[in-house]
């Protein structure tokens, strides 16, 4: 008899555990699949690419992930607790050899479709007459360094530092290269140019982060990394930092104005003017 209710109890906690799992896995699929948190739409030539390879991958991810939750549910409920001894089991080794090559297969496959796209980010550079901006970060704040009409960026030099005197980047004005770089806490690029950044860090780890633009890289003191993109919608975009840099690391934001090519050079006019 107690055999019995033992049995009604366990198959009740099974049944009870199976159905969570369950209506848990469609309700994260749901999620996924009607883009309830979604990026917003992108603004980048790059974009959409890195838009495939994200739903390529979660779908992948997806049908792995509802396939073995599902299995999940039925082992809890044929294999509840009915009273009987624990039987050990020393595993399959075929069953582990084909899902561990399956996995390495899949994850390779990735690799090899996002292959071109990181290429094209990362190992490319930009085209010659690419719009040139250097972004440094500091604790707490962007700054971006345009060359000026020379197209050359001036001499640096840490010793010249000064926040407060308005030189956050040591520029060495008595360069003549240097007499028009033209310093801003904003970001603007024109319209369906190509742009590339030149990532640096004044300090710690920082991570330049246009959700948009599906851009995002770390900045590393000591380091000049050079990428490049073209957005080709015009708006003003948050800027962010992507790595936790500090107590203040939250003020760490500001804005990325994409304009048409009249207004940007009218921008970049007002600021050399300032």
């Amino acid at each position: 008899m107690a055999n019995n209710q033992s049995g009604s109890g366990s198959r009740l906690v099974a049944a009870t555990l199976a159905f969570i799992l369950v209506a848990f896995t469609f309700s994260t699929i749901y999620v996924f699949a009607a883009r309830v948190w979604w990026p917003p739409e992108t603004i980048s030539l790059m974009g959409p690419v890195i838009d495939a390879q994200l739903v390529r991958t979660l779908i992948i991810c997806g049908v792995i992930f509802f396939l073995a939750q599902l299995l999940l549910a039925f082992v809890i409920l044929r294999y509840r607790d009915r009273g009987q001894r624990a039987h050990y089991s020393h595993g399959n080794n075929t069953m582990e050899i084909i899902w561990t090559s399956a996995t390495a297969i899949l994850f390779l496959a990735l690799g090899i479709a996002a292959e071109s796209s990181w290429a094209e980010l990362r190992l490319r550079g930009a085209a010659p007459g690419a719009v040139q901006v250097e972004v440094t970060g500091q604790q707490f704040a962007w700054n971006f360094r345009y060359p000026g009409p020379d197209g050359t960026f001036g001499r640096t030099d840490p010793t010249l530092i000064n926040d407060s005197a308005g030189n956050p980047l040591g520029v060495d004005f008595d360069d003549p290269a240097a007499q028009d770089d033209i310093i801003t806490p904003v970001m603007a690029v024109p319209l369906n140019q190509e742009v590339e950044v030149i990532l640096r860090s004044k300090d710690v780890l920082h991570s330049f982060f246009v959700r948009e633009l599906r851009f995002k890289q770390d900045t590393v003191p000591g380091l000049a990394i050079r990428l490049h993109f073209t957005a080709n919608k015009v708006g003003r975009y948050e800027i962010v930092c992507a790595e936790l840099c500090g107590m203040q690391h939250h003020r760490m934001r500001t804005y990325l104005e994409v304009l048409p090519p009249d207004e940007y050079q009218s921008w970049l006019q007002e600021q050399a003017a300032f």
